[in-house]
């Protein structure tokens, strides 16, 4: 409720008043500035309501100082009064320090000093997804500019950089790890066995079965080359050692849950390694301020299903961690492997 107005008491005629008095009045006129300064603070704090928006999932991993390869300073940094003395040369040849070994770890990998990906020149044009040369044509380029984005933070941190193959038909083909696209299926793949992306145009543009494709949710090409760069995410996985990682995890355990969790984990984190790529290109691609809350959109409908293995992560969860990878564009926010599973389910 608003606090009542303070009226002023009614004058007085003026009299003498002894020290008693004045001392009175005085400390009365603290202790009701002192009430005014509580009501007015609690009045503030009242005033600021909690954020009810969807927070973006932020992941509590932090590189360490010894990942981030900065030592903390020492005593030593400071500066002394005292001399110092020159070490005579060491007249024995000093091997070079070894590198440190690359982390490939689900949790604590190497990937995740890279930190972000550089703002690139990549323009898309006005390429149609219901033409298969166009469309090959655009995701063949971008793949282009997704090298020249991951390779330089990559390579690093000593991490061995390659780019993946593409297999681009337009109806079906038989990829190394199976048919593209599966039955009653839409979406492009990776295949670790050769770094290969495989994908159907028609399948991705038009749907397959009773699967809708891409286009038909979202007919702005930047709704399928975000996808393609979702199939890239899974070959920065493969190169960095995480989806060696996370197949062994897979093989470990009995529980088809567990399975599950992993698999979402693995599929959401190349989703938010997406969002990083697009919005390296947002400037030049161009990803208008309306096609941005496109993707974001598009981002809420694709996902898993009811009916559905739970192996993708939900449509919010999709959401989520593409504008991750879009707002934070740092490797480490899309460490899905540290954030709380209600991000991840």
């Amino acid at each position: 409720m608003p606090p009542r107005q303070w009226q002023p008491a009614p004058p007085r005629r003026k009299q003498g008043m002894g020290a008693a008095a004045v001392l009175g009045v005085v400390f009365g006129s603290l202790a009701a500035l002192f009430v005014l300064i509580v009501v007015g603070a609690v009045m503030i704090g009242g005033s600021s309501g909690s954020d009810t928006t969807t927070p973006v999932a932020i992941p509590t991993y932090e590189p360490s100082e010894e990942e981030s390869g900065e030592p903390a300073p020492t005593r030593d940094d400071e500066p002394s009064d005292e001399p110092t003395r020159e070490e005579e040369p060491d007249q024995e040849t000093v091997d070079p320090p070894a590198q440190p070994a690359l982390n490939t770890s689900l949790k604590n990998n190497t990937m995740y000093r890279a930190g972000g990906l550089p703002r690139l020149a990549c323009r898309a044009g006005n390429a149609s997804i219901f033409s298969h040369s166009q469309l090959k044509s655009l995701i063949l380029k971008t793949g282009r500019c997704m090298d020249r984005a991951w390779r330089p933070i990559l390579e690093k941190q000593g991490i061995d950089f390659s780019p993946p193959n593409y297999a681009i038909a337009s109806g079906r083909g038989r990829g190394a790890c199976g048919d593209y696209p599966s039955a009653g299926s839409m979406v492009p793949y990776y295949c670790p066995r050769n770094n290969t992306i495989y994908a159907s145009t028609s399948a991705m543009a038009r749907g397959n079965g009773n699967a809708r494709g891409y286009g038909q949710i979202i007919s702005w090409h930047g709704g399928i080359i975000s996808m393609m760069a979702h199939e890239y995410g899974h070959h920065v996985q493969n190169i960095t050692g995480l989806m060696d990682s996370w197949w062994s995890a897979t093989l470990d355990t009995g529980s088809q849950n567990t399975k599950l969790s992993l698999s979402r984990k693995m599929e959401l984190q190349a989703t938010c390694f997406g969002g990083m790529w697009m919005r390296s290109v947002a400037a030049s691609y161009p990803v208008s301020t309306a096609n941005r809350s496109r993707l974001f959109w598009f981002y809420g409908q694709v996902g898993d299903h009811p009916g559905y293995p739970r192996d993708h992560g939900s449509p919010a969860n999709n959401n989520r961690w593409f504008r991750q990878g879009w707002e934070k564009n740092r490797t480490f926010q899309c460490n899905t492997w540290r954030a709380p599973s209600s991000t991840t389910s």
